[in-house]
């Protein structure tokens, strides 16, 4: 090959015009997990990085990869593409997919695939990847293998895959379903696998040809279909037929007064739980995942309250928004088949415990008084159930009396204080306050989250979890993406991961950072309690003998997290009173840190 198009090959070329699309499109950050099959897909996004046009951001564990594309994507609410090679590197990207999928969460996955002559035949890491991510996925392509060197960016082959890359964003997006939530691309390439960046690469996409007109149209000769590489998906399944859009012209569900009526925000609820609530004068009841954990109707203890058969027990009607997960007490409330439920559509399953559910697009309070005996029963019960967790104020007389017992008692109060151990309240209270509107809250799905949900009170402050499926897996690599999209063109503020130790443990490939990545400034608070306390609470404890229990359930651990720590380059800090806590967290040293708190079981 000489010339203009020496050292050029198709698999670039291809990748070329995708990616570059996909910039044009809005997508910022590229997460690379390396690889052979993959590799004309980097070194364009290496390219592009040089350029200024993405960030960058390269992780060894495709697992890592897809949760940290994955928090990129909850922060921004723009989809972060993620690329791998072939065979078990994809598969590593379903825990993600999924978690996107329940969770809504705009996702790009592009698995680079060996040609389809050597699916099904036994080649080297090679297996179907077509399909790998059904029912999960918005859209799914596996596209033709690249023939073509394109000479300019307007060859047929440029125009369809830029077609397939807008396709993807606006899927990505909820166009169709009115669901974010992931896409598959799946790139099949043969060799020679990567060559020359074409010159046109981050050159403004050029208004392409109209297609050739068809034996039928005007006469024409067909046009050469380009090589197919397998099945071609779309749709994936996935969507519940309650979340298929409708018209969207129709007027929200108007709730009209009258029945005994509380709101339910579960996990990524949103503002629009408390805004309906403080509209129709009802109960809040808001998980602390739920972004809606604010506001005069919120309810305090709420757990309690719904067991309660003067409150909870006289419910009529629930309006759910999010997907509820932390208490078993709403779950049941929504499983009654006298209740009247209300579930806003929302990604993943939709919401039907009770078999009768309507789902609906929006809803609107009617106009109307509220009712004055449901709602101050509700607020008089939260009020005293409301958990004090302010640490007592200072003796100010005391430690200013002349009286030297006196001043002597109220220092030694004071030191009782800020010395005194941290317990898993002391510790969740903690995190809430240091959190601020400008700082981001990651909660694991772990004992923590829980102690959380049942005492923290309401405070409007942006929080993340990975409630879609409650899983454990990806926490670190999720808040990595958080801070990194969150701290984006110097913003202010610091990402909160507060985890259990076996959530940690089971992402502590997330703390690796290639040394040329600038790390953002995320604090990973690990409670450590020696393993899985969480299933001291479950009914399994009653039933378990003791060494079933600790063999398979607790799973003790001994990890020395501050060795963990050393190894990956992470600030490490170890505290073990409220005052140091406090000092750590308001505190926090420059760029990554680990802070560990050790708890009893």
């Amino acid at each position: 090959m000489t010339g203009h198009h020496a050292g050029r090959v198709p698999a670039t070329d291809a990748a070329a015009a995708l990616l570059g699309r996909l910039v044009e499109l809005g997508v910022r950050h590229v997460v690379v997990s390396p690889g052979s099959r993959s590799q004309a897909l980097a070194l364009v996004a290496a390219q592009l990085e040089a350029r200024g046009a993405i960030s960058l951001h390269v992780r060894i564990d495709e697992r890592v990869a897809g949760f940290t594309a994955l928090g990129l994507g909850r922060e921004s609410r723009l989809p972060a593409a993620v690329i791998c090679t072939s065979g078990t590197a994809a598969a590593n990207l379903l825990p993600a997919a999924l978690e996107a999928h329940h969770a809504g969460v705009p996702l790009l996955l592009l698995t680079a695939d060996r040609p389809p002559e050597l699916r099904g035949v036994g080649a080297n890491q090679t297996t179907r990847q077509p399909g790998m991510f059904a029912p999960s996925i918005r859209l799914e392509e596996d596209l033709p293998v690249p023939e073509e060197i394109d000479p300019d960016g307007t060859g047929e082959q440029s125009a369809m895959l830029r077609r397939v890359a807008e396709e993807a964003v606006a899927a990505a997006l909820g166009a169709g379903t009115r669901q974010a939530g992931p896409v598959h691309l799946n790139l099949p390439y043969r060799d020679p696998l990567a060559g020359a960046l074409p010159d046109w690469l981050g050159m403004p996409a050029v208004e392409l040809p109209a297609p050739v007109a068809g034996p039928d149209e005007a006469g024409g000769e067909p046009v050469p279909e380009i090589e197919p590489s397998g099945a071609l998906y779309q749709g994936g399944g996935g969507i519940g037929e309650s979340n298929l859009p409708t018209d969207s012209d129709v007027d929200p569900h108007v709730l009209e007064r009258g029945p005994r009526t509380v709101v339910i925000a579960g996990a990524d609820a949103g503002a629009a739980a408390e805004a309906l609530a403080h509209a129709g004068g009802w109960p809040l009841i808001a998980e602390i995942v739920s972004g809606s954990r604010f506001g005069r109707n919120l309810v305090h203890g709420y757990r309690r309250l719904l067991g309660d058969p003067q409150l909870g027990g006289r419910i009529e009607r629930a309006v759910v928004f999010g997907h509820p997960t932390l208490s078993r007490e709403a779950v049941l409330v929504l499983s009654r088949p006298e209740v009247e439920v209300f579930a806003v559509r929302g990604p993943g399953e939709p919401l039907n415990l009770n078999g009768a559910t309507i789902a609906v697009d929006a809803v609107r309070a009617a106009a109307g008084e509220t009712d004055r005996d449901w709602f101050d029963a509700w607020m008089r019960a939260s009020r005293a159930a409301a958990v004090d967790l302010a640490p007592p104020a200072p003796d100010a007389e005391g430690l200013a009396s002349a009286v030297p017992h006196e001043r002597l008692g109220a220092i030694a109060a004071e030191l009782a204080v800020a010395r005194a151990p941290i317990d898993r309240v002391t510790l969740v209270d903690a995190v809430w306050r240091a959190t601020w509107p400008h700082d981001r809250l990651l909660f694991a799905s772990s004992r923590l989250v829980r102690v959380a949900d049942e005492v923290l009170g309401g405070k409007k402050v942006p929080v993340h979890a990975n409630r879609g499926l409650a899983g454990i897996d990806g926490t670190i690599a999720t808040g990595m993406g958080i801070a990194l999209a969150s701290q984006a063109a110097g913003a202010a503020g610091v990402t909160r991961v507060l985890t259990g130790d076996l959530a940690f443990l089971h992402d502590v490939g997330a703390l690796l950072l290639p040394p040329g990545e600038k790390p953002p400034r995320l604090q990973v608070i690990v409670g450590n309690d020696g393993g899985g306390t969480i299933f001291d609470g479950l009914e399994v404890a009653q039933v378990a003998t003791p060494d079933a229990m600790e063999r398979v359930l607790y799973t003790p651990q001994t990890v020395a997290i501050e060795h963990l720590a050393a190894a990956y380059g992470w600030t490490y800090t170890p505290v073990s009173t409220r005052a140091a806590l406090d000092q750590a967290l308001t505190s926090p040293a420059p760029g990554r840190q680990i802070v560990e708190v050790a708890l009893a079981r």
